[in-house]
């Protein structure tokens, strides 16, 4: 319909030591628990579907796809202009108020200050999702804390080296799906994601500080807290971000062929996790409401995949609200 390419490969989760295949079992219940359609595969059944892959069992999930995201982003801003909406970039939120009948919303752009008014608003924030609802005065009790993604791009030899999406199996105790091989719909296979700690909300490049952003964190009852409990990851994350044999031993643990010279350059991501004042990490959605507004506070992976019902979720916590 909308001339999108897609490819529906499926996606494989594998354990590669005991502790890992317990967690495997415990997640394997919880999949059929949610009625989702996954195959459980043995060591031979592993290799069978993946040659390249070592594991001692795995978890396929059958309908999973890739797409090219930015396409599908494309096309939506295209659909909602045709049903009246406009979409503007390069536009930043510098202060929000909230009326009996309308919000004002006033925007930064390159050709200067603008205010806007609406009758309700929805912000997704991300990065900044904090920051929007402080600005309307809502009290929550979290904060932002990035966490910088950081992937590699395998040779174009590898294109072919695993037919589906490979994953470890995730610790339950962290939100963050571990270092993955990706097939991207280009053809080309991705290794990442790590997840160190950021020191800027936006920081895209390699070295990256913002003072804010690290005064915001530092007096957060709440950095401390999960810096607390987490140190020991931590150190090993940042270690094997500049570290470049350690990351690749994460790879290797599961495709043991690829060398250090097969990890090329690609962007970084980064991760907007929301952190409660007690330190806790948020698995789940998070929202925040005023009378005319709804703020999409956290959003867990993969988000970008569940974009749909996630907007079909939104627009009915709205209409019940209105």
């Amino acid at each position: 319909e909308n001339n999108v390419p897609y490819e529906q490969c499926g996606k494989l989760l594998v354990a590669t030591n005991e502790a890992e295949y317990q967690r495997m079992e415990a997640l394997f219940q919880r999949c059929h628990d949610n009625q989702l359609d996954v195959e459980w595969l043995d060591v031979e059944q592993l290799k069978q579907r993946e040659p390249n892959i070592s594991g001692i069992g795995g978890i396929l999930v059958k309908t999973t796809g890739i797409v090219d995201y930015q396409l599908v982003t494309t096309k939506m801003a295209e659909h909602f202009a045709v049903l009246g909406g406009e979409t503007r970039l390069n536009s930043e939120v510098v202060a929000l108020q909230e009326h009996t009948d309308h919000v004002q919303v006033n925007v930064r752009t390159p050709q200067g200050t603008e205010s806007l008014k609406a009758g309700f608003i929805i912000t997704c924030s991300g990065l900044m999702a904090d920051r929007m609802t402080k600005m309307m005065g809502i009290k929550t009790d979290f904060q932002i804390i990035p966490f910088r993604g950081e992937y590699y791009q395998l040779p174009e030899k590898y294109n072919d080296i695993v037919n589906h999406l490979i994953y470890p199996i995730p610790d339950p105790e962290l939100p963050f799906l571990g270092v993955h091989l990706t097939r991207m719909i280009d053809g080309s296979v991705t290794v990442g994601p790590n997840a160190v700690q950021g020191w800027k909300r936006e920081g895209y490049g390699r070295i990256n500080i913002s003072l804010r952003d690290m005064w915001d964190m530092v007096r957060f009852a709440g950095f401390w807290k999960v810096l607390a409990a987490h140190w020991k990851t931590g150190l090993v994350e940042t270690k094997n971000s500049w570290f470049k044999p350690g990351y690749l031993k994460l790879v290797q643990k599961y495709c043991p062929q690829l060398k250090l010279e097969d990890l090329q350059p690609y962007p970084a991501g980064i991760r907007a996790q929301a952190v409660l004042k007690d330190g806790t990490l948020v698995h789940d959605f998070l929202f925040a409401e005023s009378p005319r507004s709804l703020h999409v506070c956290n959003a867990p992976s993969p988000a970008a995949t569940s974009a749909i019902p996630i907007g079909g979720y939104i627009c009915d916590k709205v209409v019940a609200a209105s």
